[in-house]
C-alpha cells in the first residue's frame, strides 16, 4: 500500500491550498481516508475523515474552513484548505483505515506527509 501526499507549500494567512493523496495497493473505496497534521513539538492531530461513500467529519478547529473529498475512480482524496492561519502550519499526512474514526492509532496506512507553512 502506498499513499502519496502532495500539494503543500508556503501561503500567506487567509490563503488557500489543496492537498491531494493518491493511493495504490488497496481497494480504495473500502477505506476511510483521513487527514492528520503534526506541528513541531506537538502530537499528531485529526483534521478530517471521509468514508467510502462520502460521509465526512472534521476536527473542531476546522470550523468550516477545510473540505475533504474523494474520487474513488482516481483513488485520490483531497483536502481543500481555505482561510489558512499561521497555526495551521504543520506536516499534513493522509492515512487509511477500515474504521470510521479520528483516532491516529486506528489508521494502518500512512503517507509521507506534505509541509504546509502559513505566514502571517
Amino acid at each position: 500500500v502506498q499513499l502519496q501526499a502532495s500539494g503543500g507549500g508556503l501561503v500567506q494567512a487567509g490563503g488557500s491550498l489543496r492537498l491531494s493523496c493518491a493511493a495504490s495497493g488497496l481497494t480504495f473505496r473500502n477505506y476511510i481516508m483521513g487527514w492528520f497534521r503534526q506541528a513541531p513539538g506537538k502530537e499528531r492531530e485529526f483534521v478530517a475523515r471521509i468514508s467510502g461513500n462520502g460521509i465526512t467529519d472534521y476536527g473542531d478547529f476546522v470550523k468550516g474552513r477545510f473540505t475533504i473529498s474523494r474520487d474513488n475512480a482516481k483513488n485520490t482524496v483531497y483536502l481543500q484548505m481555505n482561510s489558512l492561519k499561521p497555526e495551521d502550519s504543520a506536516v499534513y499526512y493522509c492515512a487509511a483505515s477500515v474504521r470510521y474514526t479520528g483516532a491516529v492509532h486506528e489508521y494502518g496506512y500512512w503517507g509521507q506527509g506534505t509541509q504546509v507553512t502559513v505566514s502571517s
